[in-house]
């Protein structure tokens, strides 16, 4: 780790702030007035819902994949690739929202005649993206060189491959969600939402969202040619699983048409009509598909396909979800568990390490963290890196040494930090210390020289306080005030619990007063409470907190269900709480 000025732990105390929703009566109103239940109306507004049409989740709500820039020219292309009996290579990502993609590109286009298979870059060797050195090992695929590369989840940064590729005589079409650079590349087609000049409405698409956008044009286009008749071919939308859970598990905002996609993906799961590798995933991590919930993708299911891109290979995670034989898709679930295991104990060190340092003074905490060694796996370095953005809540870079006079780093942010207009201002006040950088306002990676090191902490911390005006930063917990009494129930927390929440749409928090009835440990580290409001009792929990409360309380918490015994009841789960 390397010293600067220590700093005392104490200054350090993060207390979230409660605050609550601006609530939007006209809007919620407008919802009442469609017949939706009055908790979510409220709820939904405040979210930003203007209209009823806006919480359709039927596939005929779905944004036309017209509206996508270029879509119609990929279709063309691979229209004419699949008729022509050429070979495609898809070039994915190492994480769950490129395995997803690429499992979806590989079916659906099998599915459509075509020759096509797949190639992930090493984390570790080839680095990310469509880079001259992916290009080469394209080339020279065992399946033999194709005629096209078709990206997922990456590409827009990539001009050099592109350039190689088209030198070495490979068509390219990028798919992406990615933010561009100042020069895209010379692809035969891109569809990305975030290209320059592009109209469709939702810039949030994940990876795999846009890939099955793609694929709904490809067999439009095939339905054109007679290929299939006006409403034939294959089924695509049951692939909506795979589309939910990278769509959860990139993090990318749920806006109404993700939500849609989600609601879909989820309905599939639940109704038992999932890919063989989901349901060996869900067997694996313990999961109920029958009760599946983004959480179940985003925490159970999507670690456990990141792990082998964090760790190995992410070919491992795109065969088990591309897999129609139950079993192999068992084999490969339980060894991608395996992987998780891993993982975490590796994190686990690591984040210990990175604690321990922090509390010692090296590195001080300033409007920023971050922290380096040499010995830790790069594959992990961005869930630390996650971790201690929680902790100290300040945007956050963890470092490993990638190779000779290198650094490979990984940052989170917080929601008043842009990570990566940090970065390319620190790339711009200090040229030639970053070798490439890329990622969203939330998530980053960047490769640094390591003789750099120093004087990239203090340009990040600089142009941290640059960009915001500010040192120091608070959590906010935002809340959607107090829930009314006849909704404090077993049945409107199964309501709540049956709808889309997550990145941009976030769960409803209620905040109210309660009255500490009784109170203990469980395990010695989560806290057993019964609480009182007017008439009711309600047990509640506060997970990985271990003081006692005083007897008035001001409560941020969820409402959700609580079997036990095959008796249904409510239980509020604790957020935050401090003495009222």
């Amino acid at each position: 780790m390397a010293a600067r000025q220590p700093q005392y732990m104490e200054q350090m105390v993060v207390v979230p702030k409660l605050s609550t929703r601006t609530a939007d009566d006209d809007a919620a109103k407008a919802l009442e007035a469609a017949g939706i239940h009055p908790l979510l109306c409220r709820l939904w507004a405040a979210r930003g819902v203007r209209a009823a049409d806006e919480t359709a989740l039927k596939w005929a709500a779905l944004i036309p994949p017209a509206r996508l820039t270029h879509v119609d020219t990929a279709a063309g292309l691979l229209a004419d690739a699949i008729q022509a009996g050429q070979r495609l290579l898809i070039i994915a990502d190492y994480d769950c929202d490129g395995a997803t993609a690429c499992a979806v590109g590989i079916r659906a286009l099998r599915s459509m005649g075509a020759r096509v298979n797949f190639l992930v870059p090493n984390r570790f060797e080839t680095g990310y993206g469509l880079s001259p050195e992916v290009v080469a090992l394209a080339a020279n695929h065992a399946t033999g060189k194709p005629d096209m590369l078709i990206t997922v989840d990456n590409g827009i940064a990539s001009v050099d491959g592109v350039a190689a590729a088209r030198q070495a005589g490979m068509q390219v079409l990028v798919t992406d969600h990615h933010l561009p650079g100042p020069v895209l590349p010379d692809a035969m087609a891109i569809v990305n939402p975030n290209q320059p000049n592009c109209g469709f409405p939702s810039k949030n698409l994940a990876g795999v969202g846009v890939i099955f956008y793609l694929m709904l044009a490809l067999r439009a286009e095939l339905r054109r040619r007679g290929v299939y008749p006006a409403d034939g071919g294959p089924r695509l939308d049951l692939l909506a699983d795979l589309v939910a859970l990278g769509t959860v598990a990139d993090v990318v905002k749920l806006d109404s048409n993700n939500r849609l996609l989600v609601t879909q993906g989820l309905q599939k799961i639940r109704s038992g009509r999932m890919q063989a590798g989901l349901r060996a995933l869900f067997a694996v991590a313990g999961r109920e598909w029958r009760q599946a919930s983004t959480f179940d993708l985003g925490f159970a299911l999507g670690p456990r396909i990141n792990a082998a891109g964090r760790l190995a290979d992410m070919s491992l995670g795109i065969n088990c979800l591309i897999t129609d034989d139950e079993g192999h898709a068992l084999q490969l679930a339980r060894e991608l568990d395996e992987m998780n295991q891993q993982r975490r104990s590796i994190e686990g060190t690591m984040r210990e390490e990175a604690l321990q340092a922090v509390q010692q003074g090296q590195p001080t905490i300033g409007a920023s963290v971050c922290v380096y060694h040499p010995d830790w796996h790069q594959g992990v370095v961005g869930l630390v890196a996650s971790r201690l953005k929680e902790t100290y809540w300040r945007p956050t870079l963890a470092f490993a040494r990638s190779g000779p006079g290198e650094l490979r780093g990984s940052g989170r942010s917080i929601p008043d930090v842009h990570l990566r207009d940090v970065l390319d201002l620190v790339s711009k006040q200090h040229p030639g210390a970053i070798l490439k950088f890329g990622g969203h306002a939330m998530a980053a990676g960047l490769t640094l020289r390591e003789d750099a090191y120093q004087s990239f902490l203090q340009g990040f911390d600089e142009a941290v306080r640059q960009l915001t005006g500010r040192d120091s930063f608070e959590p906010v917990i935002e809340t959607d005030g107090s829930l009314e009494t006849g909704y404090a129930n077993a049945q409107v927390a199964g309501l709540l619990a049956e709808q889309v929440w997550g990145a941009g749409f976030p769960p409803p928090v209620f905040r109210d007063v309660f009255h500490v009835h009784h109170q203990r440990l469980l395990k010695d580290k989560h806290l057993k409470l019964s609480l009182e409001r007017g008439h009711q009792r309600f047990d509640a929990i506060w997970f990985n907190h271990a003081e006692m409360l005083p007897e008035q309380i001001d409560v941020a918490y969820r409402l959700e269900q609580n079997s036990w015994n095959g008796m249904v009841s409510a239980q509020l789960i604790i957020e935050y709480a401090c003495p009222a």
